[in-house]
Formats: structure tokens, C-alpha cells, sequence
């Protein structure tokens, strides 16, 4: 067998290198994130861009359901992103609401960051805070994007008290919203109370009310914010919006087709939104057509599509998990900044192909 010249050896590229691995747990991520609203925000309006732009793959999302546990599920979301983050990965988030009566958090999830040279993972971060954070900045963003050309909502409502409310609230106030009046309205009392409580110790300025009833809430609301966890719709009065309000329907399910056929209607990927008997996909089994989507997030940043103030906007995101990837590459890069990354050492065993 013949071997290659020396020169013609030292010209090979050099093989990658295996990237370390590390562990990022939810202290750090909270500290990297924290009070970075307006930054984060930019992250993904840049990230729609990129999706929008073609440069990102985010296939369907992947359902784990259970016989013995039907309102519970674990959802696989994998993504890959170009532009300068140039990473791949895959959020794997569970969803269990009896969790909440046990007094713990209902949704947990780890996000696992994939080099986009070699393949190989090179962090695990917890999630439940980065998916929080995505799903409450792209809600930020689309509550500033489908406002302009209209008065600026001095009365937010949020239906469903949980955290992604709260979260939801943290970006509005972090990115220069502020507000006259502050609606509450839970199936749970003590969950209405406790994010009562969490607004005042956070000092939101404005009148703060828990309202008995969904009426209630969206007619003295601007912006109304759908944060439930209500698996079909159940809001279906069309003249509870004859003030036109702008829609944060982050929960994807609250809304019947009558009220979607009444709105203009934007999502932030059109394929991804009609599937998992979201109120977008009942609206389109019910009509036999897409017409009444407008349009994406992206669409209305790049001037493509315009919003009329004297309609309702409905924003129906459905999560992608290109923007998972996008604000955990944002937490992977500050905590590596701060010199404070865990690395686990000798993670991966074997490094070389014959042993």
C-alpha cells in the first residue's frame, strides 16, 4: 500500500474537534436571561427573520401522549438554525397539569445544543425558563407589531394566571409597555389571587382587577393574552370583540373559528399552526381553506402584510423551536463569557474512530 507524500499529509484539513459538554441548570440560565428583555426580543424578531428567510429547519413537533395520562404529554421540538448562531438541537418539554395540584410547576424541559460542524451535543441546558422566555418575547413582539397603526393598548388582560403569564407580563413591561388597567381573569381562584400578588410585589403600575367572568375581562381589555391550558375552544362570542382588540393567543386553543373568521389572523409559521387541534386548524377543517390566515410575525415586520385597526388581530403562535435554539445559544454564549460554564469532563468516552 502506497502512502501519501508528507507534503501532500500536511495539507489534509485538520479534523474538528470534538466539542466539551456541558451543563447549564436553571440558576445560571435565570441569571443570563434576567432583565434582558429588549435583547432577547431582538433574538427572536431576528430568528423570524432567519426562519422566514429560509435559513433555519424546523420540522413538525413530535407528540409523546399516554392512555393512562391523556391531558398530559412530553413534546419533541428539534431545529436548526444558520445566521450567526449556527446551531442545531432539539427542546424536549412535558406538559403535566395534575402537576399543579401537587404544587409543582406543570410544564418542565431540557434543551440539548448540537454542534453544527461535528454533530455533537455540547450542552444540556434547563428549558422550562428558556421556553417561557421565547414563547413571552415573541408575545412582546407581536403585541408591538400588530399595535402600530393603532392607539397603543392602555388595558392588557390576561386569561390564565400560570407562569407563562407572568413571563408574558415581565417582557410587555421590559420592552416599554405600561398600562392604566391590569385584568385578571383564572379558573382558579388561587391562581388569579397569586398572580395578583405577583403583580403588585413587581410594582405594575395601573389598576389592578380579577374579573368573575372571560366577558368581563376581554371587553375592558386592549390586549388580551391567552396563557390557558384549555385543550378546545371555548370562547365563541364574536360581540365580546366588537372593540377590536389585539389577541395574544398564546395557548392556541381558547378561540373558536367564528371569532378567527372575525379577525386578521397571524401566526408565526403557517404549516406548524394548523396541526394539534389548534383553533387555526379547526378553522381551516371548518372552511376547506387557509384564507383567513394572513399572514406571519415575519410577514408584518417586513412590511408584507398589514394589520387594520378596525378589525381584531389574533397572534396564534405555535412555538418553533428554532427560537428554543436561538435564546439557548443566547444562555450558552453569556454564561461561557462569564467564565462560570460546567463542564462535565470525559463525557464523551470514545474519540477515536478505531478505538
Amino acid at each position: 500500500m502506497t502512502t501519501a507524500p508528507a507534503a501532500a499529509r500536511s495539507a489534509l484539513p485538520e479534523p474538528p474537534a470534538v466539542p466539551s459538554f456541558a451543563v447549564i441548570p436553571g440558576v445560571q440560565v435565570r441569571k443570563a436571561l434576567d432583565g434582558r428583555e429588549k435583547e432577547i426580543v431582538e433574538v427572536v424578531e431576528a430568528t423570524y427573520q432567519l426562519h422566514g428567510s429560509g435559513e433555519s429547519v424546523n420540522p413538525p413537533s413530535s407528540f409523546l401522549r399516554f392512555t393512562d395520562r391523556p391531558s398530559s404529554r412530553i413534546i419533541a421540538l428539534p431545529a436548526s438554525i444558520g445566521g450567526t448562531a449556527q446551531v442545531d438541537g432539539v427542546k424536549w418539554i412535558s406538559s403535566f397539569p395534575p402537576n399543579v395540584a401537587s404544587g409543582i410547576p406543570r410544564a418542565s424541559a431540557v434543551l440539548i445544543l448540537n454542534d453544527h460542524l461535528t454533530g455533537y451535543p455540547f450542552a444540556c441546558l434547563e428549558s422550562s425558563i428558556i421556553s417561557a422566555t421565547r414563547t413571552a418575547a415573541s408575545a412582546a413582539s407581536a403585541a408591538d407589531r400588530l399595535s402600530r397603526g393603532r392607539p397603543r393598548p392602555t388595558r392588557v388582560g390576561f386569561f390564565g394566571a400560570g407562569l407563562i403569564a407572568r413571563y408574558i407580563h415581565t417582557f410587555l413591561e421590559g420592552t416599554g409597555w405600561s398600562f392604566d388597567e391590569i385584568g385578571v381573569h383564572d379558573l382558579s381562584a388561587e391562581s388569579a389571587a397569586g398572580f395578583r400578588l405577583y403583580l403588585e410585589q413587581s410594582g405594575a403600575a395601573g389598576q389592578i382587577t380579577v374579573h368573575d367572568s372571560p366577558e368581563e375581562l376581554i371587553r375592558c381589555s386592549d390586549l388580551v393574552v391567552f396563557a390557558t391550558v384549555a385543550p378546545q375552544p371555548h370562547v365563541s362570542d364574536v360581540s365580546w370583540f366588537d372593540h377590536h382588540p389585539v389577541v395574544l393567543h398564546v395557548s392556541l386553543r381558547d378561540l373558536a373559528p367564528e371569532i378567527l373568521l372575525a379577525s386578521t389572523n397571524i401566526v408565526d409559521d403557517i404549516e406548524h399552526c394548523l396541526r394539534a387541534a389548534t383553533s387555526t386548524q379547526l378553522t381551516e377543517q371548518l372552511t376547506g381553506s387557509r384564507e383567513f390566515l394572513h399572514g406571519t410575525l415575519d410577514d408584518v415586520m417586513a412590511d408584507r402584510v398589514s394589520v387594520p385597526a378596525d378589525r381584531t388581530a389574533v397572534f396564534s403562535p405555535f412555538g418553533l423551536g428554532v427560537l428554543d435554539l436561538a435564546v439557548g445559544k443566547y444562555v450558552y454564549d453569556e454564561v461561557n463569557r462569564s467564565g462560570d460554564l460546567r463542564v462535565v469532563d470525559s463525557f464523551f468516552h470514545e474519540l477515536r474512530r478505531y478505538g
